[in-house]
Parts: C-alpha cells; structure tokens; sequence
C-alpha cells in the first residue's frame, strides 16, 4: 500500500470551493502557463476570464530613488529600476505613469541620422545585452547599425555619419570602403 495520497495528483483542481467566475459564474480552476499557475474560468472558449495567483508587486523593483530629479510628466521623484533588460530610470509612481529615461544619457551629442535626417542614432541595448544605434524617429525610420556613430561625412561618398570600428573611423555605407 502506498502512503502517497492520489488526490494530490488529480488533473485540474479548482482554486477555491464555491469561487465562481465574476464574469458568468462557472468555477474557477487552477490552470498552469509559460508564466505560472493562474486561476482560469472552467468554461474557457466561451468566457476568458483570468486573474493571477498572486498580486504583483511593482515595488521590488525599485532600486534607488533619485533625490532631487523629478518626473516631467506626472511630478513624481525618479529612481533607478531594475527590469528586463537592465537598469533604467523611471517614474517611482509607475503603474501611473509610464515614463522612463535612459541610464546611459549624457545629452544630446548624438549624431544626426543620415537616413532621415530628422532623428539622431542613439545607443541601446538589445534584449542579449549587445550594444546597437538606432534612429530615434523609429516607426518612420528604420536606420540602425551596430558600430559607434561620429558625426563626421566620409571624403569618398558624402554619408553624413562614419563609425568607429577597431580603433578606426570606417564608413558605414555599402560599396564605399574608406577607412581612416
């Protein structure tokens, strides 16, 4: 006789006895996803209904307020978070305000953008850590390279930017090899 007790192991059970869905009353199950357990309405393709196990905390992210710096949009104090893809600044009044800054700016000495000339290329980093520019006037210019941008012409062609590549300034444009 074995001392495992097989209830534990039956397929769905439901979150809590007698909870019922708040949108059309069946009861609620405990369903597991990629992201966790949650809890899921019984008659899933008819009502959709979820809500998560546990409430999320937005706080835990906090890593240090800045004193002295406000928000622009909402008056709030900054701070520096911690997220997905590393440390940034953000309103600390966060599920109210979205607004966030980069850690990593020191002004506007970007350089123009050679494609669309309205935007400059900033630096950010992709979601494996891996540093890249991009023009700032995303949706309506696509423009991006990965190596250092200066805001000098080439001689050879008339591109408007060069880029630093193994401690030499190369131009970016294809066709053109000039290198400095």
């Amino acid at each position: 006789m074995s001392k495992i007790d097989p209830s534990l192991f039956s397929g769905q059970p439901s979150a809590q006895p007698g909870e019922a869905c708040p949108r059309c009353g069946a009861a609620l199950q405990l369903r597991h996803g990629k992201h966790g357990a949650f809890l899921g309405c019984s008659a899933y393709p008819d009502c959709d209904y979820l809500r998560p196990l546990k409430v999320i905390e937005h706080d835990d992210d906090v890593e240090k307020p800045l004193e002295g710096s406000a928000c622009p949009l909402c008056g709030h104090t900054l701070a520096i978070r911690k997220g997905r893809y590393g440390l940034f600044i953000g309103c600390s009044h966060y599920p109210a305000c979205h607004y966030v800054a980069d850690i990593n700016d020191q002004g506007n000495s970007d350089p123009a953008c050679p494609v669309c000339s309205k935007g400059h290329l900033v630096a950010r980093t992709s979601r494996y850590g891996k540093r890249f520019y991009a023009c700032d006037a995303y949706p309506g210019c696509r423009y991006i390279i990965n190596d250092k941008p200066v805001a000098q012409t080439c001689p050879d062609c008339g591109f408007g930017i060069l880029t630093e590549r193994k401690g030499r300034l190369c131009c970016p444009q294809k066709g053109c090899g000039y290198q400095q």
